[in-house]
């Protein structure tokens, strides 16, 4: 955390309003950046191919996600045509809000990349500038997916879009066309277009994800009781939410150390449908101890105490295959499938995908 720290406080600060996507007919700017094979990669690496696509995606991004499939296939299409294409990340993963994660499990560190490429199964290089960001500013990067095709001279020829539509009927596909183009020796019949997608995740906005953080840390945190009447209707989940669900108890080492990342995940999910439930177990003299610690922890959701001491009454109300330890957690779909069980400390990044596997990670989803 401190080398990030410091490299950010080296890095020129760039501005989103600076930004400007490079002309047609500039040169290639330069770049030497790690990638999610773990070893740097440069421009000068592709000097052999005629033809160099460099697309600018990341993780998070629900529009970047919808071209992933696409992206692997432009790629396996042209691969052995003389076109080569890199992937690179353009953001600061400290300059994404918690809440611009709705649609993803995972943000845009390059560690996250690792995971990312690994899932999806790339075979393109797939390189971070999010450190500096001096790569990103030089092509003039201003939303993801954002694409840059150079001929073998690494002159520009095409910038913008892959195609003109992200989940519905594609009408043109601007990039292949602008490839296929260039590999006939003709021009490109578009060399400019529009692009869509997230806004680059500029250093300059980790002002914002602080901010945004304060103010979910200010919101009013209460725990109000519930008895066995009230945990059916919450296993029955008769609303339109993915209900995750939370048994813990003050007591309990694992819930408590599992709550200070638990509670991240409806900062991320809240604009979704999906909302947050926790149940202290603790017994009703211990209400002031359970509340206290949800305050510590800026659990600003919906917060219970469980009024019965008859434990089996509990399980039986809410799941019945649980056994009874703690931390115990659900994914309860509407109308009260459990999705997800898990009893005991959290795999968190296994509960995140499990979330964005229902809720979908396109704005066309849930």
């Amino acid at each position: 955390m401190l080398v990030w720290a410091i490299i950010c406080c080296l890095a020129p600060l760039v501005q989103a309003a600076d930004v400007t996507p490079l002309p047609i007919g500039s040169p290639a700017p330069d770049f030497n950046l790690p990638g999610v094979d773990g070893t740097n990669h440069a421009l000068h690496e592709y000097d052999k191919y005629p033809i160099l696509v460099v697309i600018f995606t990341c993780n998070h991004c629900p529009t970047a996600q919808a071209y992933e499939d696409r992206i692997i296939k432009l790629d396996a299409y042209f691969r052995d045509k003389g076109v080569k294409l890199v992937a690179i990340n353009p953001n600061n993963p400290e300059a994404v809000r918690l809440d611009e994660l709705g649609y993803t499990d995972i943000s845009d560190s390059l560690d996250e990349m690792k995971i990312r490429a690994k899932e999806r199964g790339f075979v393109f290089p797939y390189l971070f500038d999010g450190a500096t960001q001096t790569v990103a500013h030089a092509y003039g990067v201003i939303a993801t997916p954002h694409v840059f095709i150079f001929d073998a001279d690494r002159k520009l020829r095409y910038q913008g879009r892959i195609d003109d539509s992200e989940v519905k009927e594609v009408h043109q596909t601007d990039a292949r066309n602008a490839i296929e183009a260039m590999l006939a020796h003709k021009a490109v019949p578009v060399e400019t277009t529009r692009v869509f997608g997230c806004s680059t995740k500029w250093i300059d906005k980790t002002d914002s994800a602080r901010k945004a953080v304060e103010k979910w840390n200010a919101q009013p945190v209460e725990l109000s009781p519930i008895d066995i009447a009230g945990l059916k209707k919450l296993a029955a989940n008769d609303s339109q939410n993915l209900r995750l669900v939370n048994v813990w108890a003050t007591w309990c080492g694992p819930c408590v150390a599992e709550m200070p990342e638990l509670v991240k995940i409806p900062q991320m999910y809240h604009t979704r449908r999906f909302e947050f439930v926790t149940i202290s177990a603790d017994s009703l003299d211990r209400k002031d101890a359970a509340l206290k610690l949800l305050k510590e922890n800026h659990v600003a959701v919906t917060n219970y105490i469980v009024t019965s001491d008859d434990h089996d009454a509990v399980a039986d109300a809410l799941d019945k295959p649980w056994q009874g330890p703690l931390p115990h957690t659900l994914l309860i779909a509407p109308g009260g499938k459990v999705i997800y069980r898990h009893t005991g400390e959290l795999d968190i990044p296994e509960l995140k995908r499990a979330i964005v596997g229902y809720l979908g990670r396109t704005y066309a989803s849930k």
